[in-house]
């Protein structure tokens, strides 16, 4: 399906109707706890839409935009990983894993990232623009290049990722000291 608007639709109530989705855009729409295995979305915009614990092995997720919704509990890493690519602003994605995808050049902006999982993740020249990240889980990660400076409560462990030449903020500084117990002023 090419270019179609979703407005106010309950899937769970309401069956999909194709398995691809191109260009078109999802208003209000409810997604929670469906299974969207196999589905294609490509180019696709989900606005205020709720998509928590969604079901998404080998789902292709390409060039999306998702703006002002929530998508709690989400597994990406269950996601086709070819042409993977996602754009967030104003989401809750709190408890979502992006476990060892290729994440380059994401984009978060004024997102709610609590307890997401980016173990072993390549999130090089990502961009986390006003974030909170507080008991977000970076493990193994790619970070090289990536932007932290206005995000918040993060705790990185310089030791166990890879952090060259990403930017921090002074005040963020101390998430990158979090793993020495010490007290900073």
């Amino acid at each position: 399906m090419e270019d179609k608007k979703f407005e106010h639709i309950d899937f769970t109530e309401t069956a999909l109707e194709d398995s691809d989705f191109e260009n078109c855009i999802f208003d209000n729409c409810n997604f929670s706890n469906l299974d969207l295995s196999a589905i294609h979305f490509t180019g696709c915009e989900f606005i205020n839409c709720n998509l928590s614990l969604t079901k998404l092995t080998k789902t292709v997720l390409s060039e999306l935009i998702f703006k002002d919704c929530k998508l709690l509990g989400m597994h990406f890493y269950d996601c086709s990983p070819f042409l993977f690519s996602m754009r967030f602003e104003n989401c809750q994605l709190d408890l979502s894993s992006f476990y060892k995808l290729k994440f380059k050049k994401a984009d978060f902006k004024n997102c709610s990232l609590k307890e997401v999982d980016f173990t072993e993740t390549d999130l090089s020249a990502a961009v986390f623009d006003n974030c909170d990240m507080t008991k977000a889980v970076f493990d193994n990660t790619l970070l090289e290049k990536a932007d932290f400076r206005s995000s918040y409560n993060y705790s990185i462990d310089p030791e166990k990722n890879l952090i060259k030449k990403a930017k921090f903020s002074m005040p963020g500084i101390a998430g990158l000291l979090d793993q020495y117990d010490i007290e900073i002023d």
